[in-house]
C-alpha cells in the first residue's frame, strides 16, 4: 500500500539514501537532483544540473556528491550542505559517462564510459584523471568491493570485467566473466559478497537474474 506520492519530474533514474542527513536523493528530469525528507513525505529542495543525471555517489565523511552528467560531458561536484554545484570535472575525450563507483578511503572515483569503452579513474581531491582502463562495451554499472579491493564492471556486450586495486593509482584486470547479451544492469551486495546481474529477454534468451560470488 502506497503511503504517499511525491511529484519531482520525469525520468527519475537513480536514488540514494543519505544516512548522514536522513534524506533521499533522486536524480531526474533534464537535469536535477531532488532531496526528499522520507519522514515528512515532502520534497525539501532540488539542485539544477546541466543535463540529465546518471549514476551519482555520496561521500560519508563530508557532504559531497559526485554526479555523472553525460550530455554535458562532465562530472558535477555538489556540496550537499550548501545545495550547490561547486565545480565540474570534464571527462574530455571519454563520452557517455553513465556508471560510477567511489573509493572514499583512497579518494578515487571510478567512472564507466561507453565511447570509448573505458573505466576512467579520478582523484576526488583534485579532479584529475589518474588512469583509464579498457572495459567491455555498453557498460551500465560499476561497483567497488572495499573488502577485496576489486572493481566489478557489468556491460551489455555480455561480460563482467573484474579489476584488482594494487594501490590507489594502479589497477590490473584479473577476470572477464561471460554473462549474456544486454546484461548491463547489476547490483553488488558486499554483505553477501555477491553480484546480481540482470539478463534481459532477447530472442531466445530468457530473462533471469544471475548471481556471482565474490571470492577472496
Amino acid at each position: 500500500m502506497a503511503i504517499s506520492t511525491l511529484m519531482l519530474g520525469g525520468d527519475a533514474d537513480n536514488v540514494r539514501y543519505d544516512s548522514a542527513t536522513g534524506r533521499i536523493v533522486v536524480g531526474y528530469a533534464n537535469g536535477a537532483l531532488g532531496f526528499v525528507d522520507p519522514k515528512a513525505h515532502k520534497v525539501i529542495s532540488s539542485i539544477k544540473l546541466s543535463g540529465h543525471p546518471e549514476s551519482f555517489q555520496l561521500e560519508k565523511s563530508r557532504p559531497r556528491i559526485y554526479v555523472n552528467v553525460p550530455n554535458a560531458n562532465h562530472i558535477a561536484v555538489i556540496d550537499g550542505s550548501r545545495q550547490a554545484v561547486i565545480t565540474t570535472w570534464p571527462v574530455g575525450q571519454f563520452r557517455a559517462n553513465f556508471p560510477m563507483a567511489l573509493d572514499e578511503a583512497h579518494h578515487r572515483l571510478f567512472v564507466g564510459t561507453r565511447n570509448p569503452a573505458k573505466l576512467v579513474i579520478f582523484d576526488t581531491e583534485s579532479g584529475k584523471q589518474i588512469t583509464a582502463l579498457d572495459i567491455s562495451g555498453d557498460t551500465d554499472d560499476v561497483f567497488f568491493d572495499q573488502e577485496n579491493k576489486r572493481i566489478y564492471v557489468s556491460a551489455g556486450e555480455g561480460y563482467v570485467d573484474v579489476f584488482t586495486q594494487t594501490d590507489q593509482d594502479h589497477y590490473q584486470p584479473i577476470s572477464k566473466i561471460s554473462t549474456a547479451s544486454g546484461a548491463r544492469t547489476s547490483l553488488f551486495v558486499p554483505e553477501l559478497r555477491r553480484l546480481f546481474v540482470a539478463v534481459p529477454h532477447r530472442g531466445a534468451q530468457e530473462p533471469a537474474i544471475r548471481v556471482y560470488e565474490a571470492m577472496k
